[in-house]
């Protein structure tokens, strides 16, 4: 796969070129990821919350469905999501959707410098199975709904500002977002076994009150060029958003979506693959499809939510699989990084870091009980590559 990887502190060639204090590999074709050791090593046994991880990373528990966040008065939402980490002076806040149909919303856990948590609110409410999402440049955080004609909802991480209901994003059956900053747009996937992977195009960036939502076009297989074509109807009234564009890529089960240096990462779980799309040469093509790899040795199923860090490294959370969230490196190697232990009935969903990169949160979104009631959300902490 084609990685262009911000690489820190070293000069690579006589022919490297600062950017930014930092250097980058020119980009170069090479196969989807395949299975190695991963960069932390071995995992160790389960922890005392049932987490196995590599040595030096430790686990805790933030918040569980149904009970109050430890010095709140907030009760934690029923099957935690999707979610997002934002700068709150020396501290951050952890967002999270509820995907439970009525009533999902969101919450937040607000955390100070040495990362106590020092509060938990409400910061959506009334929606449908909010899944996923994504985090804009201007620090809103975009909530999906997981429902045929759903909308996407624009919230505020601190609680104070209402949320807004965004149409222009169109109305279909939303996963998550990913906002690219240099071509000013958001890409969005969508969660049928026929569907699109979408941008929407602001008319004004930062305000996504209106704009242009357009599908990616390609011929058949799984890389090469692609280009774009407008969807009339946003609101898919008559005809499905996925449904008014002629030769629309179909895309099974659109799940995560990550942005970083000019590519937007997503995945999709019908086929068990994350995809790379190339914004600077508008061409895609696989990082990972587990069909690819060596029968019976794939180490990442179910592919889910997925995030990434400044090393280059994509963290990917599996619905199923062997409960794990894998870690996909810029020289295309996928290992296990962490694993949940006794929740076979559940999920791995949400996975963030804290602002400094020092801290991962992400949810079982079942926990222990297999219900959406169960719900569990962690932090491991460790020496996570920079």
């Amino acid at each position: 796969m084609e990685r262009r990887t911000l690489l820190r502190g070293a000069v690579v060639g006589s022919s490297a070129a600062a950017f930014g204090g930092s250097l980058w590999r020119g980009a170069a074709q090479a196969a989807p990821a395949q299975p190695a050791a991963g960069p932390y090593g071995a995992l160790g046994p389960a922890d005392a919350n049932g987490i196995r991880l590599p040595a030096d990373f430790t686990s805790r528990v933030i918040a569980r469905s149904g009970q109050k966040v430890s010095g709140t008065s907030y009760t934690w939402h029923s099957a935690p999501d999707g979610g997002a980490c934002y700068a709150d002076g020396s501290g951050w806040i952890y967002v999270s959707n509820s995907e439970i149909n009525p009533s999902g919303g969101a919450g937040a856990v607000k955390f100070s410098a040495t990362g106590a948590v020092t509060g938990a609110y409400r910061i959506l409410s009334s929606t449908r199975q909010n899944c996923a999402g994504g985090k804009t440049p201007w620090n809103t955080w975009l909530s999906c709904e997981e429902v045929d004609r759903g909308y996407v909802y624009e919230t505020d991480p601190w609680g104070v500002n209402p949320a807004v209901q965004r149409a222009a994003l169109g109305r279909f059956k939303h996963e998550a977002t990913a906002a690219d900053p240099v071509r000013r747009v958001i890409y969005l996937t969508e969660d049928v076994t026929d569907g699109c992977f979408y941008r929407f195009t602001p008319t004004t960036w930062g305000d996504l009150s209106a704009g242009k939502l357009e599908v990616l076009k390609m011929g058949s297989g799984t890389s090469g060029p692609v280009t774009w074509g407008q969807v009339t109807d946003p609101s898919g009234a008559s005809t499905a958003t996925r449904n008014q564009v002629s030769g629309a890529k179909r895309f099974n089960g659109g799940e995560g979506c990550y942005y970083a240096d000019d590519t937007c990462w997503f995945t999709t779980k019908g086929d068990n693959r994350v995809w790379q799309y190339n914004a600077a040469s508008s061409t895609i093509e696989l990082a990972y499809d587990d069909s690819l790899v060596p029968s019976g040795a794939a180490p990442l199923t179910g592919v889910d939510n997925v995030t990434g860090t400044s090393s280059g490294d994509l963290y990917v959370a599996e619905d199923g699989g062997n409960m794990e969230i894998c870690l996909i490196t810029p020289d295309d190697k996928v290992a296990p990084f962490l694993r949940i232990e006794g929740q076979s009935g559940s999920e791995i969903t949400g996975p963030a870091f804290s602002p400094d990169g020092t801290r991962l949160y992400f949810s079982s979104q079942r926990g222990t009980s297999g219900s959406s009631s169960g719900g569990i959300t962690y932090e491991v902490t460790g020496p996570f590559r920079a």
